[in-house]
């Protein structure tokens, strides 16, 4: 049957009725007749097979990534896993190989995500309500942290628990309430944030590995922690008059510093030179003492040639001292004023 109007051309007359379903359906089976080959049944079963040759191997090879290995299942049985790299398996679904990542450190955001993020379970879905805790001290607070994590056991990863990723965002989000209402408001904000991110570490961990999720948790890192809205601006200004008091506290520590240590060393300065002097006078009294009684027990031996020599060796050490020295004979009576005594040495008389 054929669509033509009047002027030969395709389109449908204005008084004619829409052409029969059958005889269209009759028309396509015609054509397909016309494209195989002898247009017998022989040439029907030659372009099946063709087609399910093509299809078996466009589904019997696959490529794992070099950060991933594949987990393979036979008619979902687990069989084996296999490396990075080319494979092949047995086509039309008899093995399936599910690719995953365990050297790439993934992620899960909460209370705020990356644009463009192509994992469901990586962003939160209602970051506000994820963020929203109670303090030790029934304060509120608004925490953001991040979750790095990868996949240590493929095995457990996709048998052992249904949806991973999603259990551990709960386990995560239970962990950091339990962590979060354990410290003060002021702790949580300030000075408590490497506490709190170990300690959610090690918790999260240890549920990971109960549960048998197949997941190594590499760090957990709070991001943004504000107040609420309506007392942010009031928490902002105790936040600055801690840091303020911090910054005083280490000025003091740093003029205690400088100061103290050099007065202290001064102090054992003074007290080494004391000691030190201390010690000299006792080990030249000591030493005197010695000579003396060294001294007194030779004179003790030969009074007569001890005596002249430490009159000899007194002479030694004054004679030389004197600038004008006059011998007189013991057995003179008397002087006579034949010199002028007061002449000053080099003068002549």
């Amino acid at each position: 049957m054929s669509w033509q109007n009047n002027n030969g051309r395709g389109g449908r007359p204005g008084n004619s009725a829409p052409p029969d379903l059958g005889v269209l359906i009759q028309q396509g089976q015609d054509k397909f007749k016309q494209m195989v080959p002898g247009g017998n049944s022989r040439g029907r079963t030659g372009l099946v097979i063709v087609i399910l040759l093509g299809i078996a191997a466009w589904t019997a090879y696959y490529t794992v990534p070099s950060d991933s290995v594949a987990v393979i299942q036979r008619f979902g049985k687990y069989l084996k896993e296999v490396p990075p790299g080319l494979h092949f398996k047995l086509p039309f679904g008899v093995d399936v190989a599910s690719v995953v990542p365990v050297k790439r450190q993934l992620k899960q955001e909460f209370g705020f995500a990356t644009p463009g993020a192509q994992d469901p379970f990586q962003t939160s879905r209602d970051g506000r309500l994820e963020t929203e805790m109670v303090t030790g001290d029934l304060n509120s607070a608004l925490v953001e942290w991040v979750v790095q994590y990868r996949v240590s056991d493929p095995f457990k990863f996709l048998f052992e628990v249904r949806q991973p990723r999603g259990t551990l965002r709960h386990v995560s989000e239970s962990v950091m309430r339990e962590v979060v209402g354990d410290r003060t408001v002021d702790e949580v904000i300030t000075i408590g944030r490497q506490e709190i991110e170990i300690e959610a570490l090690e918790k999260m961990q240890a549920l990971a590995t109960k549960y048998e999720m197949g997941i190594s948790i590499d760090q957990v890192q709070l991001k943004n922690i504000n107040p609420p809205g309506p007392v942010q601006e009031s928490f902002n200004e105790v936040n600055q008059a801690q840091q303020e008091k911090e910054k005083l506290i280490n000025e003091a520590r740093r003029d205690y510093n400088k100061v103290i240590p050099l007065a202290e060393g001064e102090k054992d300065q003074r007290i080494r030179e004391a000691d030190g002097y201390r010690l000299k006078r006792i080990n030249e009294a000591e030493g005197d003492a010695s000579r003396f009684n060294a001294l007194f027990e030779e004179y003790s031996k030969a009074p007569e040639v001890t005596r002249r020599r430490i009159y000899i060796e007194t002479m030694q050490e004054v004679l030389p001292k004197i600038q004008s020295k006059i011998i007189v004979d013991e057995e003179s009576k008397g002087i006579l004023p034949l010199l002028n005594l007061d002449t000053q040495k080099g003068d002549k008389p």
